[in-house]
Parts: C-alpha cells; sequence; structure tokens
C-alpha cells in the first residue's frame, strides 16, 4: 500500500532512492521504472516531478553537491589550518557515509553531457573559492595558486573515489595525505 507523502517528502524520497541507484550503478543501468517502484508510486507521478530521467538524475546530482557543500562550509572562528583540516573531516565523513552521493557527484558526473557537468564544476569551483579564501591568510593568492587548488580537488575527488572502493588506508591516513598535499601544491609549509 502506497503512503501519502506531502510533496517535499517525496520528492526528497525520490532523490534519495536516485543516490542510492545511481551511485551503485552507471546511468543507462538505472530505470525510471525502478524508481518508482521502490518508491511504490507511478511512473507517470515521477515524470510529474522530474520530466525526464536526465532532469531526474541532474536533481540527484544537484542535491548530493549541495548537501556535501552545506555539510563543508567552513567556521571562519578557525584557524586556517583547522578550517581546511575540518572541511577535510566533512569531506572525507560525507563520502563514507554517503557513498552514493558522493560517487554521483564525483563519477557520474564527469562525463561528456554539459548541464551534469556544469553541476559539478560549479561544486568544485564553490569549495576552490572558499580554499583560496582561507589560504589568502596565509600566502598571497595568485593564478597558480588558483591552478594548484583546482588540481587539488580533482586529485582529492580521485583517491576519495579510490579509497571508497578499496580502503586502502585509514580515513586520519587519508585526510593527512590530502592536507600535506594541498601545502605542497601551494607552497605552504604544513
Amino acid at each position: 500500500m502506497r503512503t501519502r507523502l506531502r510533496t517535499e517528502q517525496r520528492r526528497e524520497q525520490l532523490l534519495t532512492i536516485g543516490a542510492r541507484l545511481f551511485g551503485n550503478r552507471p546511468y543507462d543501468e538505472v530505470s525510471i521504472e525502478e524508481v518508482a517502484e521502490i518508491a511504490e508510486v507511478s511512473r507517470g507521478l515521477l515524470y510529474h516531478y522530474f520530466p525526464t530521467k536526465k532532469q531526474f538524475f541532474a536533481e540527484v546530482l544537484r542535491a548530493e553537491r549541495d548537501r556535501l557543500l552545506e555539510m563543508s562550509a567552513p567556521d571562519p572562528s578557525l584557524p586556517v589550518r583547522e578550517q581546511l583540516s575540518a572541511g577535510l573531516d566533512v569531506y572525507l565523513e560525507f563520502a563514507r557515509t554517503h557513498p552514493d552521493g558522493y560517487r554521483i557527484v564525483h563519477r557520474a558526473a564527469g562525463g561528456t553531457d554539459p548541464d551534469l557537468r556544469e553541476i559539478r564544476e560549479a561544486g568544485m569551483a564553490a569549495n576552490a573559492e572558499r580554499i583560496v579564501t582561507a589560504l589568502g591568510e596565509l600566502t598571497t593568492i595568485t593564478d597558480a595558486t588558483r591552478l594548484a587548488v583546482h588540481g587539488w580537488l580533482m586529485f582529492v575527488s580521485a583517491v576519495i573515489l579510490d579509497w571508497l572502493d578499496h580502503r586502502s588506508v585509514s580515513q586520519v591516513e587519508l585526510r593527512a595525505m590530502c592536507e600535506r598535499a594541498l601545502f605542497a601544491a601551494v607552497g605552504i609549509e604544513p
């Protein structure tokens, strides 16, 4: 028997189901029918919320990106190095506790579709700006600094994806490695 949910609750339910399915399987292997079946709603209702599968996927991607950005917002009352460590801790904890969402943002959205890539890149740009702003208290920000931060974010994305798949090092070791890599990339002594 189907449970009646308010509009926003139903939308969130569908996005959660989408994150789980898209996080574990390629886009082409997830069907709208499967999502509707799991949610115990009609396909038509799902299309009411999301007119196409691509739009559904884009909203799943956007929701997971926004959740990660919200959770990793810096605490300006902390010293810069602690802000960076705390941000990494939140990022790693999100990846550990929401691996499907993390994979969607950093793996599934890395394809060739410009709309989906833009959603991911907007999240990366927001993170880069946060980091550059914090680093501005430790060093002069140059174009090279911005480039290094962007490259570091791509590095972090790749190592966390590998870590989720293999867990070959502890979360603490991974955070320390990422911190060292950032400071090395921007030329600051840790």
